[in-house]
Parts: C-alpha cells; sequence; structure tokens
C-alpha cells in the first residue's frame, strides 16, 4: 500500500510555485483562519491514528499544500505489491489517504448540523473539496493523464476484467476518465435477467449491495452514524431528492437500498427497472468519503454507512413502471471526480427498458441508491456484501397482494 502514497508523496516547494487549486486552500485558511486550526487539528489526529510515514506522509500544514500540488495532476495507478493480493488496491488505497487526512471527529464541529463532525463536511471546506474534484477531472480528461504504462498495470490486473472480452477496444481510450468510463464489447456481456419480467429489479452496476432501509410515514429512514459513532439519525427523503421535487413524499412506508462500486467496477450504470422518466435532476454538494485505519491490516478501509448519500453529489430520475409505481434511481458520487453523468437520451418523459444504459460516473469510487414505493413489496433477493455483475437479479417488486 505504501506504493500508492508514495506515489503522491510530498516535495517541499516554493508558496509561489504551488497549484492554482493549492493557492485556493491557501488563501481559505488565510481568510479563515479556523479552518487551518481545524485541517491542522485534522492532520494531528490522522497521525494519532496512523503515525507510520510510509502510509501516513502528511504530517503537518506545509506537507499538505504540496500534497495537494501532486494530487491534483495525479495518474492514478496500480502497482500491487504483491499481484495475488488484491485486496491492497493501490487506487482505492490512495483515494482513501486523500480522505483520512480530512475525515478526522474534530469536537469543535459538533452539533453544526453536519453528517459528521468532521472538516469534509465544514461548508466552506467542503466547497474548496468540491473545486479540487473538477480541477482533477479536468487533468483525468487530457490526454497527459493515460499512457502505455498506466494502461498495463491495469491489464495485469485481473480485478479490472481487460483480460477478456468485456469490453470495448483499449484504442478507445486516450484519457484516464476515458478508460475509467468504458463501454462493454457488446450488451451480451452484462446480460439482463428475466428482460421480460416488469416484477425482476436487475442490479445497476457491478456492485456490491449494502441492504434495504424502510421508510417511515414522514418520508424518513432511520440509520446509524457510521462505524465509529453510533447515534440514530433520521434521514429525509425530501432532503435526498430536494425539496422542489414533486416526488418527495412518494416513497413513505416504501424502502431503501444501495449497492456500492468499486474504483475496478464497470462505471457505467443502468435502468434497473424499466418505464417512463417522470423527473431527473443533478444536486451538486458534498465530494466526502468517510475512512478508518485498518492496523492489522496496515491498510485504509472505505466505509459506505447509510447517511452520507443525503449530503453528496448526486444525480436521480424517478421512474414510473406502471404496474409497480415509482421507482427512484439515484446514482451517487463518492470520492473525488465523482460526476454523475446522464444518458443524452434520458430525459424526462422518455420511456426505456430494464437494462438500458442510464449514464455513467468518471473516477472516483460510487453508490448507486433506489427508492422503492410501498405497494411495490420490494425484496433483495442478491446477498448483502457479495459482488454482482450489472444485470444479474437483484430483488423483485411482489407488489399488491
Amino acid at each position: 500500500m505504501a506504493a500508492s502514497i508514495l506515489a503522491i508523496s510530498t516535495v517541499s516547494i516554493g508558496e509561489d510555485n504551488h497549484k492554482a487549486i493549492t493557492q485556493d486552500l491557501i488563501k481559505l485558511v488565510e481568510t479563515n483562519p479556523e479552518i487551518g486550526k481545524m485541517l491542522e487539528k485534522s492532520i494531528a489526529e490522522a497521525k494519532l491514528n496512523n503515525s507510520d510515514p510510509s502510509t501516513n506522509p502528511v504530517q503537518n500544514l506545509s506537507q499538505y499544500y504540496d500534497y495537494i500540488d501532486s494530487a491534483s495532476e495525479l495518474i492514478p495507478q496500480d502497482v500491487l505489491e504483491n499481484p495475488t493480493d488484491l485486496t491492497r488496491d493501490q487506487i482505492l488505497q490512495s483515494i482513501c489517504y486523500f480522505y483520512f487526512l480530512v475525515d478526522q471527529p474534530l469536537p469543535e464541529l459538533l452539533n453544526k448540523g453536519l453528517y459528521r463532525n468532521t472538516i469534509q463536511y465544514y461548508p466552506p471546506f467542503s466547497a474548496w473539496l468540491y473545486n479540487f474534484s473538477v480541477t482533477w477531472g479536468a487533468f483525468l480528461d487530457t490526454e497527459d493523464s493515460w499512457n502505455n504504462e498506466t494502461f498495463q498495470q491495469f491489464y495485469n490486473d485481473p480485478s479490472y476484467g481487460l483480460q477478456g472480452d468485456w469490453y470495448e477496444s483499449p484504442s478507445n481510450w486516450n484519457t484516464f476518465n476515458r478508460f475509467f468510463s468504458r463501454y462493454l464489447s457488446s450488451p451480451k456481456q452484462r446480460p439482463i435477467a428475466e428482460p421480460n419480467d416488469t416484477s425482476i429489479v436487475v442490479s445497476p452496476a457491478d456492485s456490491v449491495p449494502q441492504g434495504v432501509w424502510a421508510i417511515d410515514s414522514n418520508s424518513t429512514i432511520q440509520a446509524d452514524g457510521g462505524l465509529k459513532v453510533k447515534l440514530v439519525h433520521y434521514y429525509s427523503i425530501e432532503d435526498l431528492l430536494g425539496n422542489d421535487s414533486q416526488y418527495k413524499d412518494a416513497f413513505a412506508d416504501g424502502v431503501l437500498t444501495h449497492t456500492f462500486l468499486n474504483v475496478n467496477d464497470y462505471h457505467r450504470y443502468h435502468f434497473a427497472v424499466g418505464g417512463t422518466v417522470k423527473e431527473m435532476k443533478n444536486i451538486v454538494q458534498n465530494v466526502a468519503l468517510e475512512v478508518s485505519w485498518n492496523e492489522t491490516e496496515g491498510k485504509y478501509d472505505p466505509i459506505d454507512s447509510t447517511g452520507w448519500q443525503f449530503s453528496q453529489t448526486r444525480g436521480y430520475a424517478i421512474v414510473d413502471t406502471g404496474k409497480y409505481g415509482l421507482v427512484a434511481l439515484i446514482p451517487m458520487g463518492m470520492a473525488q471526480v465523482s460526476s454523475v453523468n446522464f444518458e443524452d437520451n434520458v430525459t424526462a418523459g422518455s420511456t426505456h427498458e430494464k437494462g438500458d444504459m442510464l449514464g455513467n460516473f468518471l473516477f472516483g469510487g460510487s453508490d448507486f441508491v433506489m427508492l422503492f414505493q410501498k405497494d411495490a413489496r420490494f425484496e433483495l433477493n442478491a446477498m448483502v456484501g457479495k459482488h454482482i455483475l450489472m444485470g444479474t437479479r437483484y430483488g423483485v417488486m411482489k407488489g399488491t397482494a
């Protein structure tokens, strides 16, 4: 894992030579000294949790600035220390480390109405994090972000599935984001389960199902506050869809389910059900990730708890399935460069079959949330925690008795 961290190791440079996005952070800290104090405290807390400089090279604010310079033009690497040990994914570790530094609980951010009391959710710093993601995303859209050496790294890692015939020709990949949002070579590579049975819900993406949560009569779900702080929170569907959505109360007494995409997954998402799009929107908010340091295994672990999605950058398409009511399909950006993009032919009023392409994520781990109405009587069939491919059976809408 050290290889991924050292790929963005700090090199001290003069302040005038910092990248523009780093200069923006320096100005933010100078204008708002409390942000600088919180950032320094978060870095210090990260050092207490992991004092090893090989896996936590940023030890102070000056080093953090240098680190941001490197990270803003980083070409994601997939250098495995042990090719047979695919749990030590280098890209995921570098993403996790970026957020580990700003995901340390700070007492001064308690009771501020934030999802968690960490600086990555504090609005002024969160806004800068979003701008960082845009900056890095712009770099990953350039040809400087892709080369044959990088391609060979991903090709040699079987978890990306490049050695078979799943994907389009690599000649189409001239930037990192073109690779990351790669197309399948044919729809046959992801057959759609029971395409003529409208009650069957398929997985919208290659992903790992996380479970099902009940939505109460007040259109809220109950979920814990993550793995570190076991507090009960109620999250409103209105917050998820926006208070201007005409469907913000349509899912009362229904259910929510979500499924997690890792960095090596196919990052185009598809319609989990067929029907007509009634409403769609993109909502720009946080670009965050909860992270913990796993001292036993010597690596960073992403935490995909339920609740962070309600303040994260996301999009949604609400689909009228007819017999089984409305289903909200909500692709959820997670971590850096987690843009949510819909296909041009997906618009309010358009009709689509189960398995049709809905859109794609660019670089970053991602999540996909679905909401079902009460009378759909949705049941999850996929195993929680087990990876599945797009198009496989995810669940069933049993409908009214």
